[in-house]
């Protein structure tokens, strides 16, 4: 795997891809990372909220603000 020389670096080769975007409340939304700000700001399509692992419900694009995260790691 490539060595990311900005976190930005490694943020931009998840685009298009499935992510897991975990919050600092603990919820969990997984879905394909369409577009990221310098602020971390993320739209996510075919969004779906996790609970325990569990899918919750299904919420299609969601924009989740970045003071909000924790994490975002691949799928």
């Amino acid at each position: 795997m490539m060595e990311a020389s900005r976190p930005l670096d490694a943020l931009n080769r998840s685009r298009g891809k499935r992510v897991i975007v975990e919050q600092k409340n603990g919820r969990q939304y997984v879905g394909s990372l369409e577009a990221f700000d310098i602020h971390i700001n993320v739209v996510l399509n075919g969004a779906e909220e996790r609970v325990d692992g569990e899918m919750k419900r299904k919420l299609g694009t969601v924009f989740i603000r970045g003071d909000t995260i924790m994490f975002i790691s691949p799928e």
